[in-house]
């Protein structure tokens, strides 16, 4: 492989990957599972799924990548060529692309809100009515912003277009100079942006009652309901089941520790995660909000703004956030695509340009449904969803569970014998004491797991 389709540096490789993992699934949907299911009881259980179920099933996945240099569904084909294996790795790059059908309609509504809060447009006319009607009018006015930025048909799709464009860019200048120095400026800064917001969020009058809140497990809340929820959100906030693992590990150097990789990767994805919690719930206890349902559009897009709007700076704050909000919505996109970038490049055997283009260029009709389902076309159900909702309940809740269970078993059970050692052993230079750990929990543990994943959606 060329040294041009590797990651340049340990850095760029590891701000790469935690980009890959750290994204909207952090910063939106783990706050709203938090309250959801108990706030602290929920923390505690998804800091065990991480490290029992996330970070032995990202080894088993980099092993893949890593090991045969292959895009996700070669990667199988490649250590099994008889048979369908690579079917597994298939339903991967499947699911990955419909979610960037409807991420990058979500990254435009960030950029959307970003530039709305920068002017000042989502605040004209709530500032002279916070101090006369109280939240009650703040939440009707900013719902009805919601619907203004996100339900009207042609202000969505220009950001859409726009983020999409983006994404084109950057992926067309490759592993190095695109993905990696792209990833070298976003994570850092999102990581500051999260800091900012801490400490101020930890400045807040109620801020002690809202770290309570997260912190202190009530252990009666922890059921078996709330601990499926959990290992839901850890599946998914560490891009397990995507292709994304297997894609990136790919471009990996022969000399990657894996296991330190991997345990990096999590541990960052879960400070991403606890600083969000840090962040939302004193907020929303300090102002009233506490009653609030946080589901992930009415938090971000309602009950936040909400917030900015009774602190001083409310312009700062709001166009810091989501600028964060953005680059999390950007790494997420920019590594969903490079899954199925990867695959068509191989398949086709064409250039890395040709690949992004017949990539990309689909999404501007498929990314346009998924935004006119919340406008002109929320007429239209599939299965009593509107078409955006149901194409993420199908990539999420199913395609992606199967393809992790599948590959946990291909692993366990159908992978040459000794791969998974020689990988994750570096070919026997680095010593792994939790070798037999991890393949006990590849092999045996994580698929129960993950099959419960399934089980609990159909239900």
């Amino acid at each position: 492989m060329s040294s041009k389709n590797q990651f340049g540096s340990k850095i760029g490789l590891i701000a790469a990957t935690v980009g890959s993992a750290v994204g909207l699934g952090n910063v939106w949907r783990f706050p709203a599972e938090a309250q959801e299911n108990g706030g602290a009881a929920f923390l505690l259980l998804y800091i065990v799924c991480v490290f029992l179920l996330g970070i032995p099933v990202m080894i088993g996945e980099f092993s893949l990548g890593r090991g045969t240099r292959a895009n996700a569904a070669d990667a199988f084909s490649k250590l099994k060529p008889r048979g369908n294996w690579w079917l597994i790795g298939l339903i991967a790059i499947s699911a990955s692309y419909i979610i960037l059908s409807f991420y990058m309609v979500v990254a435009g509504w960030t950029l959307e809100y970003m530039w709305q809060s920068l002017t000042g447009d989502l605040y004209e006319p709530v500032k002279t009515a916070i101090t006369a009607s109280g939240g009650t009018v703040l939440d009707i006015q900013f719902a009805s912003k919601m619907h203004k930025y996100i339900g009207e048909d042609v202000r969505p799709l220009v950001m859409t277009y726009i983020m999409l464009l983006l994404n084109l860019v950057i992926l067309l200048r490759g592993i190095q100079k695109g993905i990696e120095k792209i990833s070298n400026i976003l994570m850092p800064m999102l990581f500051a942006l999260l800091l900012i917001f801490a400490f101020t969020s930890l400045s807040l009058p109620k801020a002690v009652d809202g770290l309570a809140y997260f912190f202190h497990p009530d252990f009666s809340k922890i059921t078996a309901g709330v601990a499926i929820n959990a290992l839901g959100q850890a599946f998914f906030s560490l891009s397990l089941g995507m292709g994304i693992l297997i894609t990136y590990s790919s471009y990996f150097p022969k000399s990657t520790k894996l296991g330190r990789t991997a345990v990096t990767v999590s541990l960052l994805d879960l400070l991403v995660a606890i600083l969000m919690g840090i962040i939302i719930f004193p907020a929303v206890m300090s102002f009233g909000l506490s009653g609030h349902k946080l589901s992930g559009t009415t938090l971000v897009f309602v009950t936040l703004p909400e917030v900015f709007a009774q602190m001083p700076y409310t312009r700062l704050w709001s166009t810091l956030f989501f600028m964060l909000l953005m680059v999390a919505a950007l790494t997420s996109t920019i590594s969903l695509a490079e899954v199925a970038v990867a695959y068509i490049k191989d398949k086709l055997n064409v250039t890395r340009k040709k690949a992004c283009y017949i990539i990309i260029t689909p999404l501007f009709f498929m990314s346009s449904i998924c935004s006119l389902s919340q406008g002109s076309l929320s007429g239209i159900k599939i299965a009593g969803m509107d078409i955006f909702g149901f194409l993420d309940t199908v990539a999420t809740n199913y395609m992606l569970p199967v393809a992790a269970l599948l590959t946990c078993l291909f692993l366990g059970w159908k992978a040459p014998k000794g791969f998974l050692h020689k990988e994750i052993t570096n070919n026997g230079t680095v010593v792994s004491k939790t070798y037999p750990v991890i393949e006990t929990i590849i092999r045996y543990i994580a698929p129960i797991l993950i099959l419960l994943i399934i089980i609990s959606n159909y239900l």
